[in-house]
């Protein structure tokens, strides 16, 4: 019999988390389909609720629901009771229990694209402090034990997700006109904001003037390919990694949670590149 499986977000129709899960099921001759489903915040206990009566095995959880899916899941286990996130839920006996692989999946997605970086245990600047800062902050702050620093539009924002570091590292929390002046302590920079998002838009909000060379910079988003965040660090000569890492790897985590078979990330990656974004 098929299982079924899924994604809940909205705006949602972007994704390509269903031919990324849909091809692994596939090759994997796992008898497994994906569907991605819209789903308006006002309907998210109801759409999680009917989920459960026709015993979906397994889903993805991104925004806006991450955090507002907790109440409505029978236990949460992992990282994702620290980050306060969900996105993925696996269905056992009845039960709904949530995980997050966000933050392990961009450690393993910078692992395969940048391994001497990762094995110099880089210091690192966040931008921003939301639910995907805060899943990535966290998993490179035990990773790491170096220094995660959060800036963030809201001060008091990236003072609560520095705190949460401290446990694992040293963190500061800065405004942007800190993180700007001292940006060339930071081996690493990561983007989790909608900051230049669009390409043609100002890509001044944030400036890298004097980041030090070789500095890595990263963006959680993968369309567009380039940002105006990535593109302005590839012109100045730093080397650079979007979000497409991040999908994949966090989705070959869900996958193994699922199905117990761990998929090839950088085959996936390669995959969707080539036939969805270039």
């Amino acid at each position: 019999m098929e299982e079924k499986y899924g994604l809940l977000g909205e705006p949602i129709e972007h994704s390509l988390s269903p031919a990324m899960h849909n091809l692994w099921f596939k090759e994997t001759v796992i008898s497994g389909h994906y569907t991605a489903y819209s789903v308006p915040k006002p309907n998210l206990a109801r759409t999680v609720d009917q989920l459960r009566t026709l015993g979906i095995k397994g889903f993805n959880v991104t925004f806006p629901h991450k955090t507002a899916i907790i109440p409505m899941l029978d236990e949460v286990r992992g990282t994702a009771g620290s980050i306060g996130a969900v996105n993925t839920v696996i269905q056992t006996d009845g039960q709904l229990i949530g995980y997050n692989t966000d933050g392990l999946g961009f450690y393993e997605g910078l692992r395969a694209h940048f391994p001497l970086l990762v094995k110099q245990q880089p210091s690192v600047l966040i931008i921003g402090a939301g639910g995907a800062a805060r899943s990535v902050a966290l998993v490179l702050a035990q990773k790491f034990e170096t220094r995660v620093d959060i800036t963030n539009r809201t001060f008091s924002k990236a003072v609560f997700l520095s705190e949460a570091c401290r446990r694992f590292c040293t963190s500061d929390a800065l405004t942007f006109q800190q993180a700007e002046e001292d940006i060339g302590r930071y081996q690493m920079v990561i983007n989790t904001t909608s900051i230049g998002l669009n390409p043609s838009a100002d890509q001044h909000l944030f400036r890298i003037d004097g980041a030090a060379p070789n500095t890595l910079f990263a963006d959680l988003i993968y369309q567009p390919y380039r940002t105006a965040f990535l593109q302005e660090a590839e012109r100045k000569g730093y080397p650079v990694m979007n979000g497409l890492p991040m999908l994949v790897f966090q989705g070959a985590l869900a996958f193994e949670r699922w199905t117990g078979i761990h998929p090839d990330g950088k085959k996936m990656e390669d995959y969707l590149l080539h036939t969805y974004l270039s």
